[in-house]
């Protein structure tokens, strides 16, 4: 008798522990931070804190601007996210740039950038200028370009408007130039800001800016570029 209760306890104890009330369960699966393939998450984690929650709205560039999709295209963006842009804020994210992103989630983030955000053939038959810049630029032509199609809303010199329906901040402050890049400058000119109510190439004045006027104006701003921004006090000897 007293065998036999020691087998059935004994029993109870080797095929009944995964039944006692309190034991936790198999926790949930645990993702590697290279195994996520989601693009919400991936542009949560890697790009909503520069380009905004959106695509808009943040300090850097816009992406939600159906028009600057359009004209960039899939290669550019992907390049941009795994590379970044040199000296400014815009950091690798490729493993072969020192990042911390696959090529497989660089590409979902080019890839849902465009879904999300783009219009397929939003520009067919319209001959936008190139995203990247093939011409040489003349600031003196671009100053002219500027003063031209830009000054209405930026100043003659591209130091702001104070009065009237636009007031700006000045685009040529060399702190704001040490940040952007040429190709920000080039994109901005191409593609508008909508968020912020400037028009693309297409409407900046009675007629379309050309590839040259846009390669000229982004000459001109770049000019403006200093070595030492933000330090209004300069040591002379």
């Amino acid at each position: 008798m007293l065998g036999t209760l020691m087998l059935s306890v004994g029993g109870m104890v080797l095929t009944g522990c995964d039944h006692i009330h309190g034991r936790p369960g198999p926790g949930p699966e645990v993702v590697r931070p290279e195994e996520v393939l989601d693009f919400p998450t991936l542009y949560q984690q890697n790009c909503a804190a520069c380009h905004g929650t959106n695509g808009k709205g943040g300090a850097a560039i816009s992406l939600a601007n159906p028009v600057y999709l359009a004209v960039s295209g899939e290669g550019p963006l992907q390049n941009t996210i795994a590379k970044g842009v040199s000296g400014k804020l815009m950091p690798p994210f490729a493993q072969s740039a020192g990042g911390m992103l696959t090529d497989r989630q660089i590409e979902v983030l080019a890839k849902g950038i465009l879904q999300t955000w783009g219009t397929p053939n939003l520009l067919a038959g319209q001959n936008p200028p190139p995203y990247v810049a093939t011409l040489t630029g003349d600031a003196e032509h671009g100053q002219q370009a500027f003063t031209t199609s830009c000054a209405h809303c930026h100043g003659d010199t591209g130091e702001g408007t104070k009065s009237g329906s636009h007031k700006l901040g000045s685009i040529v402050d060399p702190s704001y130039l040490s940040l952007i890049s040429d190709q920000d400058l080039r994109s901005i000119l191409i593609a508008g800001r909508p968020d912020e109510g400037m028009p693309d190439w297409r409407s900046d004045s009675s007629q379309p800016l050309t590839d040259q006027q846009i390669t000229d104006i982004t000459t001109w701003l770049a000019s403006k570029r200093v070595s030492d921004p933000g330090q209004p006090y300069r040591t002379h000897p």
